[in-house]
């Protein structure tokens, strides 16, 4: 089908192209660096000529068809793909000004689309100190946040300045099992509130202090969507799930509009220089949509961006609410360049580690030793209400985009997506379901049945303490060999498309392409479940590239490298397609292209620094133990 119109993103500032591999011809440069294309056509003289030829390639085009290899790339002065094949053909269109990149052999690709992120949360994360998700004992953990008191103020921030830790691993306090209570974060020194931030996302720790800022009780209520964790004494924990974070978190003081698109810019630069040229944000509202105002407003907005709008528990049983707060906010920010609309997101459930079990099973938790609970974890909406909001927003050319990580939250997703099937008639609709975490196997081939995309975040289908110590003594062997089940879905006709849930873990943009092929990537311990789960390289590829372009309905201007396409594409520093696995964890971009408009070039300035940023952020996993933070304690998105 037609895609969308797309706006194009905001240009980049003019960098130096000289000495970048091959001849470099200045007006062409300037076409490709926000001069605009009539401008460029103009100073270079030349009808028809390209403004960049990309040859000696390795070009993976994304498409299903055969013919033979492709080895050049040109680039119109329009920002789209001119022409596609072999190196002498495609070097027929390079004028005198035409740049001619040699790239060695290596590959060129669509931009890596990534469907389903919060780009602007890990700018917001990057402001403040982390723990980076390490497991510390309990000695350890108050060492590091004894070194953020003192880094953030010390006595001059007593007692009132609230201390805002990022990256917190709700499985990580040792020994295993322990169990998080606010009396641990009030034996520290200080008077000031502390909230310790889930790197998932769904948690939260604080003090004592900051229960009593929010006015926390044992009379507080759950609202809709969360839980206040309480002891067998009906007292507050000091954690918080889900919804009930927000019960805290309205009360900490949020950083400068200022403060936040700097730091928001940095970390687009660092999305664009690990190839990302397409970007899902899915959890947006009017904050964010106020940031990328203000970011595309400047010229920092370097990615296509489809803001999926969040719904709560409580908008999903007003259909008719939910669909016009969504209008009204498309009305308001759909000028801001670089924006399209059309995507809500819904949360299903939570998170499956132990202890926070909030994602939603078929069947109850095991209590560690084989023993099933009374637990069968947290569903925020019933089938029913979804099934009415998807229809309600399908009819209004709206797509639907879930939470479902475990397989009674998937189920519930698909029967909505059943519901509003029958309801509208429509078969194209593109709605989705993210994470993926446990598939029953009754549910497969429902998603190729329905048309739903099936977004999965396979840099996590590794063995590590997550998959294996977190997990498998709680779910038992028979529902853990459906983690992660890409294989499975692909076998059964669905479309996979990719994504990160950067900052919820790093942004390793190709070490979680290696780690969908061979299900343990640089950092797992062991392989999960490769033989049965583990996909093909060009599986990958698409899914990352073609496969997300067609879950946001833009198939028809990205992800594929055909004439005709917008010119957005990377130049890597190896041939992704032909080196071995191993080695894709490690691959470097040399160069991305936003409609034709250069947004991160490794040779220049800005571009190395960026570059070396996007190397820290990719060359380790979460850590694993308290040692990996101590002596680095601000660390953050690679700065």
């Amino acid at each position: 089908m037609t895609s969308a119109s797309f706006p194009s993103p905001s240009p980049s500032s003019p960098l130096s192209r000289r000495g970048l591999l091959g001849a470099v011809g200045a007006a062409g440069a300037a076409g490709l660096l926000g001069a605009g294309p009539a401008a460029a056509a103009t100073a270079s003289g030349g009808r028809g000529s390209a403004a960049l030829v990309i040859h000696n390639a390795r070009v993976f085009t994304g498409t299903t068809g055969g013919g033979a290899p492709v080895e050049a790339v040109a680039v119109g002065r329009d920002g789209k793909i001119l022409a596609t094949g072999s190196g002498s053909a495609v070097r027929r269109h390079a004028g005198r000004d035409t740049e001619v990149v040699d790239a060695r052999g290596n590959t060129v690709m669509s931009g890596i689309h990534d469907g389903h992120v919060h780009p602007l949360g890990a700018g917001d994360r990057s402001l403040r100190p982390s723990l980076e998700g390490a497991e510390t004992t309990l000695p350890e953990l108050r060492e590091l946040l004894a070194g953020f008191l003192a880094d953030t103020g010390g006595a001059q921030a007593e007692p009132d300045r609230w201390l805002v830790v990022e990256d917190w691993n709700p499985v990580g306090l040792l020994p295993t099992g322990s169990v998080p209570h606010h009396s641990m974060l009030d034996a520290l020194a200080t008077r000031r509130p502390v909230a310790l931030v889930g790197g998932d996302g769904h948690n939260l720790w604080v003090n004592r202090r900051a229960l009593d800022i929010a006015g926390i009780t044992a009379a507080t209520p759950d609202p809709v969507g969360g839980r206040i964790v309480k002891g067998p004494d009906g007292q507050p924990t000091g954690v918080l799930k889900d919804d009930a974070q927000d019960l805290v978190k309205r009360h900490i003081p949020e950083p400068s509009r200022a403060e936040l698109v700097a730091a928001c810019a940095k970390v687009l630069e660092l999305a664009a220089a690990s190839g990302v040229t397409t970007m899902m944000d899915a959890l947006v509202g009017r904050h964010e949509l106020e940031l990328y105002q203000a970011l595309a407003a400047a010229g920092k907005l370097p990615q296509r961006i489809v803001p999926a709008i969040r719904l709560d528990a409580g908008q999903t049983k007003d259909p008719a609410g939910a669909l016009a707060y969504a209008r009204g906010l498309r009305k308001e920010f759909e000028g801001v360049r670089g924006l399209r609309f059309g995507m809500v997101k819904v949360f299903l459930d939570g998170v499956i580690e132990y202890p926070a079990q909030t994602a939603a099973l078929l069947e109850p938790y095991l209590d560690g030793n084989g023993k099933p609970t009374a637990n069968r974890g947290e569903l925020y909406t019933s089938a029913a209400d979804y099934g009415r909001l998807t229809a309600a927003f399908n009819k209004a050319g709206w797509q639907l985009h879930a939470h479902g990580l475990g397989d009674r939250a998937v189920r519930t997703a698909l029967d909505g997506y059943a519901y509003a099937r029958r309801v509208t008639g429509q078969r194209d609709a593109r709605n989705a379901v993210a994470h993926l975490q446990i598939v029953d196997p009754a549910d497969l081939r429902r998603f190729a049945q329905l048309g739903v995309a099936a977004c999965m975040q396979l840099q996590w289908a590794a063995q590590d303490t997550w998959t294996m110590d977190a997990l498998l003594p709680y779910i038992g062997p028979e529902r853990h060999r459906w983690m992660y089940p890409a294989r499975s879905l692909e076998r059964a006709g669905a479309r996979l498309t990719g994504g990160s849930d950067w900052p919820v873990d790093a942004l390793q943009v190709w070490n979680q392409l290696r780690t969908a092929i061979d299900r343990q990537g640089a950092y797992g311990t062991g392989e999960l479940y490769r033989e049965l789960e583990g996909l093909s390289r060009s599986s990958v590829l698409r899914m990352h590239t073609a496969g997300t372009a067609w879950q946001l309905r833009q198939e028809g201007l990205t992800g594929t490298v055909e004439p005709g396409k917008a010119a957005d594409l990377v130049l890597l520093d190896r041939d992704v397609t032909r080196c071995p696995v191993a080695d894709i964890s490690g691959t470097g971009v040399r160069m991305t292209l936003v409609g034709g408009r250069l947004v991160h070039d490794a040779d220049s300035a800005a571009g190395r620094a960026t570059a070396a940023r996007a190397a820290r952020a990719g060359s380790g996993p979460r850590p694993a133990a308290y040692a990996a933070v101590h002596g680095g304690r601000h660390h953050a998105c690679g700065h």
